[in-house]
């Protein structure tokens, strides 16, 4: 005998509290017709804001994905194990907490983090209807006064980012879209936070920057962005390293937002909480952050024919507290990556090629920047 109603509640039921692996494959040769269209923040209405905020809180309502497991050492990640009653945002958080060795400073960096830019943007769509695209934060539109940027004054609670924290609250943020039912695991149950801090290089995280006195600010200034995009003509290695080093645009933003996404340890967190890049996705705005990382990498592909695929890097993570070898190899250190080279997911989705995504509208991607 058969239930057809029956069985059909149950599929649905399953289909909320489980829902289906992804199925992003490495598309390597598939065809870009029509682009999807990537655009700044700002650019959004306040209904395609709230549309991308409502679908991030969407995946951090959704449970755990058994797929999910740790490939890196904890005595080399400097992580904990997995927390199986944690959401699915927290588990493309682990990922990276799991990766962070392999994915910096490495020749992983720029494509891993683009593929990774890819798979959550296909997750809000997949899991969550999120119809748009990732947006990006232009950062260097806020190189004048970050504090102040309009993403910061934005106190919707459903389309703002929310602004600044609470020195007197472990500097968890009190408006926006994130303030409420937005509990993050790792590295221990928490709000999200932010901390304001205009000269973060002071804090000493990065044993080679040479400046500490630079204000985060004067590494994303116009005239910073267009030596990006318009210099190292040929030159991957030179690229990344200005892009990802100590001094660098990425790295200053990160530690500019402090709380989560600076990688500070929250104050529930034990002794042995150890601070870096480990669950800076947590911060909602890390996506945007990264996704202007990857238009600045696309544009700088776009302005000179030598850029199109040129690409050296290694597989391992040079001594970051060896500052001739990370001056020697800051791509990272042999064995050397190639095109065929398969980029780790932790179990979460098909491992992609560095080929299939050294270009936006080739191989498994399909996107523009505005």
């Amino acid at each position: 005998m058969h239930f057809p109603a029956i069985s059909s509640l149950v599929s649905l039921v399953l289909s909320l509290f489980f829902p289906p692996a992804l199925p992003i494959p490495d598309a390597a040769g598939s065809s870009c017709t029509t682009p999807v269209l990537r655009r700044e923040w700002r650019a959004l209405t306040r209904e395609e804001r709230a549309h991308w905020i409502g679908a991030v809180k969407c995946l951090s309502n959704l449970p755990h994905d058994p797929n999910l497991v740790a490939t890196v050492d904890p005595a080399i990640s400097g992580i904990g194990s997995i927390d199986t009653s944690a959401s699915y945002y927290d588990d493309l958080v682990y990922m990276h907490m799991d990766l962070n060795v392999k994915i910096h400073f490495t020749g992983l960096f720029l494509p891993w983090h683009r593929w990774y830019m890819r798979v959550f943007e296909k997750a809000l769509q997949i899991k969550c209807g999120y119809t748009g695209a990732l947006p990006y934060w232009n950062w260097v539109l806020d190189s004048q006064d970050v504090a102040n940027s309009p993403l910061f004054l934005d106190s919707d609670p459903e389309s703002g980012m929310g602004g600044w924290g609470d020195p007197n609250n472990d500097y968890t943020i009190s408006d926006g879209g994130f303030a409420r039912s937005f509990t993050l695991a790792y590295p221990v149950p928490h709000p999200l936070r932010r901390n304001f801090t205009q000269m973060p290089f002071l804090l000493g995280q990065f044993v080679d920057a040479k400046d500490r006195t630079l204000k985060a600010n004067e590494t994303f200034t116009p005239a910073e962005l267009h030596k990006l995009v318009n210099g190292f003509v040929g030159d991957f290695v030179g690229f990344q390293k200005y892009l990802e080093g100590f001094n660098s645009s990425h790295s200053a933003v990160h530690l500019m937002m402090g709380g989560d996404m600076g990688g500070e340890c929250p104050a529930s967190a034990p002794p042995d909480c150890v601070p870096g890049p480990t669950f800076s996705p947590n911060e909602p705005l890390f996506w945007l952050h990264h996704a202007m990382i990857d238009k600045i990498w696309a544009d700088w592909q776009e302005a000179h024919p030598a850029h199109k695929h040129v690409y050296v890097g290694g597989a391992q993570q040079p001594n970051l507290h060896n500052s001739s070898q990370y001056h020697a190899f800051p791509t990272g250190t042999p064995p050397w990556l190639n095109m065929s080279s398969r980029m780790p997911a932790d179990g979460l989705f098909p491992e992609a090629t560095i080929g299939s995504v050294m270009s936006t509208t080739e191989g498994m991607l399909c996107y523009v920047y505005e």
